[in-house]
């Protein structure tokens, strides 16, 4: 498989596309003091499920691929 035709995830690209009100929050808060206390909402109590980014990846065409484990 030649992963040149392909492009890897980015950071928040789901939480951008749906668009989550947290993440909007987020944007609008970015280099404010803010930021960081909103930031630990999406590290403890996201409002999205792992069932839901799933889904989303695949919608999106997205592959999740890892390394063959050494023989």
């Amino acid at each position: 498989m030649d992963l040149n035709d392909y492009v890897e995830y980015q950071r928040r690209e789901f939480c951008n596309d749906l668009p989550c009100p947290i993440q909007t929050l987020l944007n609008e808060a970015e280099g404010t003091p803010r930021y960081d206390a909103i930031r630990k909402i999406c590290q403890t109590d996201c409002i999205h499920t792992t069932y839901e980014f799933h889904h989303w990846l695949i919608q999106k065409g997205y592959l999740v691929i890892r390394p063959r484990p050494a023989q």
